[in-house]
């Protein structure tokens, strides 16, 4: 679980990043979920985006990859969540969090 402080650093540092993670009109599917767990074990950090023809909200996917993925939901604003897990190797983590 993630601190207030965490949260607004993870916000900081997903502000400058692309949309890297796109969920379509098909949803949240295994195929998605695999690319969301390469992702996260190669940056930590993702910023994904819910296009209009899905029909689902971009909470209702952030909170699936998560329960799926074990990552911490960070921020969902309009069709953009950003998700944050620690990699699981120590020498690939990148974000060293505030306490």
């Amino acid at each position: 679980m993630l601190t207030t402080k965490q949260r607004a650093q993870l916000r900081a540092l997903a502000n400058p990043l692309p949309d890297t993670l796109i969920i379509g009109k098909e949803g949240v599917t295994a195929a998605v979920e695999r690319q969301l767990d390469q992702l996260l074990e190669a940056h930590e950090l993702v910023k994904g985006k819910v296009l209009e023809s899905a029909m689902l909200t971009p909470r209702t996917a952030a909170e699936a990859l998560c329960e799926a993925t074990g990552a911490d939901a960070v921020q969902c604003i309009g069709f953009k969540f950003v998700l944050y897990r620690q990699a699981r190797e120590p020498d690939k983590r990148k974000i060293a969090l505030v306490k």
